[in-house]
């Protein structure tokens, strides 16, 4: 019984460390166009690499669930529903299908690495086609028509190469942590 409570301890500190690992790299900001490049998508592939899928989810949920309460966790120290409510909302929103996708394959597949990087990778596109989908819903509201092409040139394509950048290196910290941290 007190190595569960302590299991859960430990589960709720490493949970929370992520969480905070999430918000200061959201608040690492790189302005580029219409949605400013964050090291948040390499922290939220590293929570679930790290801790897999079940704490992993939970650190990402949390952390949009703060946000929405008003913590300016977010990217330029934002807070509230508003920013899930906006335009750039979706790709938040997209990391809850991002990780739930990551955590489904681990499930599935395992904790392979392959199965670690491939998660990342659909759960990456996962996440810009629901961003991509909302922003225009939403832009098309307040605005006018878009096209989609113009909606990827904005939102999509400048961020490829940078997120494939962030999983080569959540991968590599991945397979590191693992070897010092005992929350697998």
């Amino acid at each position: 019984m007190n190595s569960n409570r302590q299991s859960r301890t430990y589960d709720m500190a490493y949970i929370a460390i992520f969480v905070v690992l999430i918000t200061i790299c959201s608040w690492i900001t790189v302005p580029l166009g219409t949605i400013p490049v964050t090291m948040q998508t390499f922290a939220i592939f590293l929570a679930v690499g790290v801790l897999g899928g079940k704490r992993g989810s939970m650190a990402v949920f949390i952390y949009l669930l703060i946000g929405c309460i008003g913590l300016p966790v977010f990217s330029g120290f934002q807070a509230g529903i508003g920013i899930l409510l906006g335009q750039t909302g979706g790709y938040l929103l997209g990391f809850v299908l991002a990780v739930f996708l990551m955590w489904l394959l681990e499930v599935l597949l395992g904790r392979k690495g392959w199965v670690q990087i491939l998660g990342m990778l659909l759960g990456l596109f996962l996440c810009y086609g629901f961003g991509t989908a909302w922003f225009m819903m939403i832009y098309m509201k307040n605005t006018g028509a878009v096209s989609l092409g113009t909606v990827l040139g904005l939102c999509v394509v400048p961020f490829i190469l940078p997120d494939l950048v962030k999983i080569g290196l959540a991968y590599l910290l991945i397979k590191r942590l693992k070897k010092v941290l005992p929350v697998a």
